[in-house]
């Protein structure tokens, strides 16, 4: 996050968009907040001690705010401590594209780009299953986020996480060739297209909660049930349905992980490598990426709680080449 001298010496002030907000109670009794402040470039930790709600609203997730405070050093981390705290109002003048992380490519660009291949699928019910889904859903999937917290949490975040998963699956499927290409692709394109309907997406745009059908069933479930009901109103063969809807609540590869099932065949078993393998280059690069040369990341639990070094060799960013040259 960006901040700006005041006119009080030793302060800085900002906007920041809410990530998370934890009231919680400290040793003496009083209670403090433990939030999460963000913009496009990145968070900043914050706490407001003797906290009062009755004074002070409690700072809703995903609303833009504007701070004042003191930025000190904690465990070798920067964190803001918030003096004041306030909702913006239009005489802020804030443009909320400052502070809504998004993805690197156009999200009509990339829908086109996976409109495009699948179009050349010579399997006809797999590519009439996949388009009609991508049509049913257009709308939403151009900006929609990935999650809610981690890998691909951005506006447009669910397409992008797709493509490089689908480009992902092209080079592989070029050196392995026992791999039924166009059903991976399918798996690959119609994965987390529940996440529509899994996750509730707040006025900035990015995902504020779950819904309940999201929270007793999940995208897995509800996504296997959906591309079964296509394929039942366009009549596609039943054993087609099946692998594709094994190949949706398989691909979080283990039960401790959230899958159903584990995965039973290849092309089962390669998406849900694939679907981790994206998630976690996404994760290490963007944490890599917030340290200096020399220095270690903080631990990320997603990782093991492992902390990765930057070497420095490399500029690391979190972007993947998913787009064709000709776009």
């Amino acid at each position: 996050m960006n901040f700006t001298q005041c006119e009080k010496p030793g302060f800085v002030e900002g906007f920041g968009l809410v990530k998370s907000c934890d009231k919680k109670s400290a040793k003496n009794g009083t209670f403090y907040l433990d939030i999460v402040l963000a913009d496009k470039d990145g968070e900043t930790f914050a706490k407001m001690w003797d906290y009062r709600e009755d004074v002070i609203p409690l700072p809703a997730v995903n609303t833009i705010v504007k701070v004042r405070g003191t930025l000190q050093q904690y465990n070798g981390n920067e964190q803001f401590i918030i003096q004041r705290i306030r909702e913006t109002n239009m005489n802020d003048n804030v443009n909320i594209s400052d502070f809504i992380k998004s993805a690197d490519c156009d999200g009509e660009i990339m829908l086109d780009t996976i409109v495009r291949l699948v179009a050349n699928f010579q399997d006809e019910e797999l590519k009439n299953v996949v388009l009609s889904m991508l049509a049913d859903n257009k709308d939403e999937l151009l900006t929609f986020p990935a999650a809610e917290k981690l890998h691909h949490a951005m506006r447009g975040g669910l397409l992008y996480h797709t493509l490089s998963i689908v480009r992902l699956a092209e080079s592989v499927c070029s050196i392995y060739p026992c791999i039924d290409r166009e059903l991976l692709l399918s798996g690959a394109i119609l994965h987390d297209i529940a996440k529509l309907r899994e996750y509730s997406v707040g006025s900035t745009g990015m995902v504020d909660g779950h819904t309940v059908e999201g929270m007793l069933l999940g995208h897995l479930v509800m996504g296997a049930e959906d591309v079964g009901r296509k394929c039942d109103e366009l009549g596609i063969d039943s054993e087609k349905k099946i692998l594709l809807q094994h190949m949706l609540i398989s691909h979080h590869g283990k039960l401790e992980f959230g899958a159903a099932v584990r995965p039973s065949f290849i092309e089962a078993e390669v998406l849900s490598q694939l679907d981790l393998f994206d998630a976690n280059v996404y994760e290490m690069a963007d944490a890599v990426k917030d340290v200096a040369k020399g220095e270690f990341t903080n631990r990320l639990w997603m990782l093991d709680n492992r902390r990765f070094y930057n070497h420095g060799r490399l500029n690391v960013e979190p972007s993947a080449n998913i787009i064709d040259k000709e776009n």
